[in-house]
């Protein structure tokens, strides 16, 4: 038998394997990774633990041949039995023959290092440096084009006033239709730079209003449910502002299910737990989510969805205004934007602490490591 004490206090998750790919042991860091008990653990195939488990395959089968260790850097893996965002891992996992004179068959040690948190925290440096990029530019650009747009719509008022023929009028309508177009679209790129007022608000309360609008606009089509957690505390946010997000998050869901044939939204609150958000860890922050049965986001896209005026509609409606503002005002909450994304099951969650963070923190909270 071999011992395994020294692995109880190690902090990266270990699982000690039979050559017959069962599991004998599991740590602590195992449990917590893999969102199962020891008593589930043991005796388990690492396929019923990992729904992608062959891809661990190559590492485990050169330890073994060539006892000796072996590692696969970054490699994507999925909890088996969960289809939500918090069933994938991302991890460096390396396999390494246990030479033990006690074991009655050969042994291998695999370690799982998870990496997500290091890669979302780089992730999110460089999305937030290139979105301030794009944010200046279309904020320079905006202020240049509003100037303008005021004296075409005065000139086009003046000439209406002029014509004495009722088809020339409709022209002059559709530029100051247009015009009118533009300078709403305008406002909405300037609008963001509003500083958010923070107060004890009822999450709930926002996203019942949320659900409203959007009962209102695709009850007809879609089945929208609320899936929340009543016993959270109120966070400290702007109201407004964090309604403006949920809800251009959850109408871009309603509009990506549209041609699914049962479309389906869900708004779910729950405690997300130890998180960094800003640079800063959290014991507890705010969980909300926005679930849909769509036919998700290309990872190739993830990133770009959230650039000012990027859009991946074709009919012409789509502004790709409404996930960059929704970006800016959690930033501005300090807060994050997460997704998950597979056919068939998309998930934005957004991230917030519970209380504003200029504050002192407290007890619990302590700074990130970098």
């Amino acid at each position: 038998m071999t011992d395994t004490a020294g692995l109880e206090l190690i902090s990266t998750a270990v699982l000690l394997m039979t050559a017959g790919r069962r599991i004998a042991y599991a740590n602590p860091a195992a449990e917590n990774l893999f969102a199962q008990s020891r008593r589930q653990l043991v005796g388990a195939r690492l396929g019923d633990v990992l729904r992608d488990a062959e891809r661990l395959t190559p590492a485990l089968d050169l330890a073994l041949t060539h006892r000796a260790s072996y590692t696969e850097q970054e490699i994507e893996l999925h909890l088996a039995g969960k289809t939500n965002g918090h069933a994938r891992l991302l991890v460096n996992c390396t396999a390494t023959f246990l030479d033990s004179p006690h074991a009655s068959d050969p042994q291998l040690i695999v370690e799982f290092r998870p990496i997500d948190q290091q890669l979302k925290i780089a992730r999110e440096a460089k999305i937030a440096e290139q979105n301030q990029a794009n944010r200046e530019l279309v904020r320079n650009l905006a202020h240049e084009i509003k100037n303008p747009l005021g004296g075409i719509r005065g000139a086009a008022q003046l000439l209406e006033g002029e014509l004495s023929e009722p088809q020339l009028v409709e022209y002059t309508q559709v530029i100051i239709g247009e015009a009118d177009r533009l300078q709403n679209l305008v406002n909405k790129l300037l609008t963001p730079h509003k500083l958010p007022r923070y107060v004890r608000t009822d999450i709930h309360v926002l996203l019942d209003r949320v659900l409203q609008l959007l009962k209102n606009e695709f009850g007809a089509t879609h089945t929208l449910e609320a899936d929340f957690d009543v016993s959270l505390p109120e966070p400290e946010l702007d109201g407004e502002q964090i309604t403006q997000v949920l809800l251009n998050i959850a109408r871009n869901a309603c509009q990506s299910t549209a041609a699914v044939s049962s479309p389906e939204v869900t708004l779910r609150t729950r405690v997300a737990r130890q998180v960094v958000l800003a640079k800063r860890r959290y014991r507890m922050a705010l969980e909300v989510a926005v679930v849909d049965n769509g036919p998700g986001v290309p990872l190739a896209l993830r990133d770009r969805i959230f650039y000012p005026l990027f859009t991946t509609r074709t009919d012409g409606t789509g502004s790709g205004l409404g996930l960059s503002i929704a970006q800016t005002f959690v930033a501005q909450h300090y807060g994050v934007i997460e997704v998950d994304s597979e056919p068939g099951h998309t998930e934005f969650r957004v991230i917030l602490p519970f209380d504003h963070p200029a504050e002192p923190p407290s007890h619990a909270d302590t700074k990130a490591k970098p």
